[in-house]
């Protein structure tokens, strides 16, 4: 028959006197049962916490690590747990100490003193779920690689402005970083533009709409340097990558860089150096299909590259490139013979005269200032 709501909780005083038997060590599964009782429990009053208090209290020292940890998961996410039992918990080390100090909503003095206050929880406490934006920025600048990580992959903390840019300038030279950084929905797109060989399809189309927005707002860009098409698909013709690198950072003004076209991964780089570069789409497509044999032979890969090329403006392959590669962006301005709208962005007469644009001041601090 099932026992009432207000039933009284079961015996356990037999589990009890087989604890004291040194023949058996059942420990680890009173604790466990215990622990699962007070979690289970619709309210806990005092009586029940200290009772609680006093078993755990007495068994958690005894009691192995994979124990230890697997009843700090279920206890530690409690309010009503005793920070004593937190502490012995988080006493054990390992994956007992690291789910008290992630999940406990409150950590006092006496439980981090348990778990070896210090530098070495600071990757631990990046994985909280309530971790404010000034200590989120304060641990960027530990410049840890473990802290690193454990903030990337934290879904409950809000990653933006001088952290996230910190992180990404870090994760250019690590790769498990970067991958956790990109697969971020909530982190601005144009701000991971560095990892946009990191990103998937999908995360790659938006940083190109970020930095396409972006870009939109600057001057014209520089003209394309004269002869740079030909230049480019001699070289393609002859299948020496090495000089065609160095003639494409010369049309773009960069120095030297690593465009690997045989990795399927730098393929964009590609397609974006040659839009930055100004040549026109038959000079594109005939790069693709003779610059390397891999390109050339995959009819999808020259047709996704070539949308790419059209798609994309040759400003924001500018700018991304310069994103990517980590250099400042050539100048953009626009040449006499280029052509500016009267009344366009670029117009030399609107420009001075145009008001710069302040928030709108709320009502009462309007009032105020006429007043005054």
């Amino acid at each position: 028959m099932a026992r009432s709501a207000d039933a009284a909780p079961p015996d356990l005083s037999g589990l009890l006197e087989l604890a004291r038997d040194r023949r058996l060590d059942i420990k680890p599964v009173l604790l466990r049962v215990q622990s699962d009782l007070f979690c289970a429990a619709p309210a806990r009053d005092p009586a029940t916490v200290r009772a609680f208090e006093s078993l755990a209290c007495g068994l958690i020292p005894t009691v192995d690590a994979d124990t230890a940890a697997i009843v700090a998961e279920k206890l530690a996410p409690l309010a009503d747990t005793p920070q004593s039992v937190l502490a012995l918990l988080a006493a054990h080390g390992g994956r007992a100490r690291d789910a008290v100090v992630r999940l406990s909503p409150a950590l006092s003095t006496g439980v981090l003193d348990a778990a070896g206050n210090g530098p070495g929880l600071d990757a631990v406490i990046a994985q909280r779920d309530d971790l404010g934006r000034a200590l989120v920025d304060d641990l960027t600048r530990r410049d840890d690689p473990e802290i690193d990580l454990a903030l990337a992959g934290n879904p409950h903390i809000r990653l933006d402005g001088p952290a996230l840019e910190r992180l990404v300038a870090r994760a250019r030279e690590r790769r498990d970083l970067a991958a956790r950084l990109v697969a971020r929905e909530d982190a601005p797109a144009v701000d991971l533009a560095p990892l946009y060989l990191d990103a998937d399809p999908e995360r790659r189309a938006a940083i190109r709409a970020g930095i396409a927005a972006r870009a939109a707002l600057r001057p014209l860009a520089r003209p394309a340097a004269r002869g740079a098409g030909a230049a480019l698909t001699a070289l393609a013709q002859s299948r020496d990558t090495a000089r065609f690198g160095e003639a494409l950072c010369e049309a773009l003004g960069l120095g030297p860089v690593e465009w690997d076209v045989a990795d399927p991964a730098r393929h964009d780089l590609l397609a974006l150096g040659l839009r930055a570069a100004g040549l026109t789409d038959e000079e594109a497509i005939y790069v693709f299909l003779r610059l390397d044999p891999e390109i050339g032979r995959s009819v999808e890969a020259v047709f996704r590259l070539a949308r790419l090329f059209r798609e994309t403006e040759a400003a924001t392959a500018r700018d991304l490139l310069a994103a990517i590669l980590g250099s400042t962006p050539a100048e953009r301005v626009a040449t006499p013979d280029q052509h500016r709208p009267a009344h366009g962005p670029a117009s030399p007469k609107l420009r001075p005269q145009a008001a710069p644009l302040r928030p709108a001041l709320p009502e009462r601090t309007r009032r105020t200032q006429a007043s005054t």
